[in-house]
């Protein structure tokens, strides 16, 4: 009938023509006829429009056979392989076999050893976050080592105005960036010769028990102290808004009173005064603070029963997290920072989580040890809701 388009059109204003020819002679029947043969044109044009689409669409898409057997069973061959790589990484720890991969999963650098299974990845995050007391409530982050991140400190302030006013359009000021290295934090977990046979389960549970503790342990430490240099730059580190401080001669003995507690929570501005929390060890809490009582004799520091049936801490109705990476009041060291209040979220741990591991035999007590490697790094993104707690010498 027709091929393209333009024959198409001439098919069908030729049509036209001999309709419009039959209502100026009167043909009525004529008429119906063309206007029939119209319609009938128009509905076999749509049909070989869509035809012709859909062949446009199949051209190039042709599939090997291979490949198509590969997309069928994608979801068998993905748990099969994966399976088979966990089999062999646990012989890799336990007895150093190689592992198999194909080329695509061969690295060449010779010093980065076998990338840990997603299963004990997995397991090793969730232990973390379980764990760790800090660690759960910061951020984490995926970016590539050397990418400086924006940051700011100015907030959109929201301006009443008068009818058919209009509003000045603000602008958010970024007057900073953060940027992060990158820092190797090494594991390393000692396998002894006597449980080399065992299950895969009991392997997977113990080595990402083993793993994750160490991991949370160095993870947090830093985030309360690293220094910056060859490892995330810890809160203490930062620069606060605002230093309370607290005589250690004071007449309660103690150093911390009900006043300084007081001017502590009033250092917070108010736009970080949501999920601002207090950070301590818990021996200064118990020790420092939680006798402390107000000009009516109630406490300000309370303990009280969790949801989950694990004891809560707040002072002056503010949660507080203990972590023993904090430094404690000692006759050696009486004064410095013993405590402060931010959002922990405020702090930003940049990891993409990927573990590999190497291994090595210690020759003194016959342990396998394996080295598990994370490429870490930290820093605060906003101290602008960051309060210092400081004990000082008169």
């Amino acid at each position: 009938m027709f091929k393209n388009y333009e024959e198409y059109q001439k098919l069908r204003n030729d049509l036209l023509k001999e309709a419009q020819n039959a209502i100026e002679s009167g043909d009525n029947d004529g008429f119906e006829a063309k206007t029939k043969e119209i319609n009938d044109l128009d509905a076999a044009w749509e049909v070989f429009a869509q035809h012709q689409a859909d062949l446009n669409a199949l051209k190039g898409a042709v599939k090997a056979p291979m490949a198509m057997l590969q997309s069928c069973n994608a979801v068998q061959m993905g748990v099969d392989s994966e399976m088979e790589y966990r089999k062999s990484f646990m012989n890799y720890v336990l007895k150093g076999t190689p592992i198999m991969r194909n080329d695509a999963e061969q690295t060449t650098t010779s010093d980065v050893g076998p990338v840990i299974p997603t299963t004990i990845v997995n397991r090793i995050v969730e232990l973390m976050e379980a764990n760790g007391n800090i660690l759960a409530k910061v951020t984490r982050t995926n970016f590539r080592g050397g990418v400086k991140v924006p940051t700011s400190s100015a907030k959109p302030v929201a301006v009443w105005l008068g009818e058919r006013a209009g509003g000045q359009t603000q602008k958010k000021e970024v007057d900073g960036a953060v940027e992060f290295s990158y820092y190797k934090l090494k594991v390393s977990v000692a396998v002894s010769l006597i449980v080399e046979n065992v299950t895969l389960e009991v392997f997977e549970r113990t080595l990402s028990a083993n793993i994750a503790e160490a991991i949370t342990r160095a993870l947090e430490a830093s985030i309360i102290s690293g220094s910056g240099n060859g490892e995330p730059k810890g809160i203490l580190e930062e620069t606060p808004t605002e230093t309370i401080e607290a005589d250690v001669t004071a007449s309660t003995g103690e150093g911390v009173t009900y006043k300084t507690l007081l001017a502590a929570e009033a250092a917070i501005p108010t736009a970080y005064e949501q999920g601002a929390e207090w950070v301590m060890n818990k021996k200064f809490f118990f020790n420092h603070i939680l006798a402390i009582v107000d000009s009516n004799n109630q406490p300000i520091a309370r303990v009280d029963a969790g949801i989950s049936g694990r004891p809560s801490y707040t002072i002056l109705g503010r949660a507080v997290n203990f972590t023993d990476h904090m430094p404690i009041p000692t006759s050696d060291a009486p004064t410095g920072t013993f405590a402060f209040i931010c959002d922990l979220k405020d702090y930003m741990i940049n990891t993409n989580m990927s573990v590999t591991v190497s291994r090595y035999v210690d020759e003194t007590s016959d342990d396998t040890v394996t080295k598990a490697i994370m490429i870490a790094d930290g820093k605060m993104i906003d101290t602008n809701g960051l309060v210092f707690l400081d004990l000082v010498s008169d």
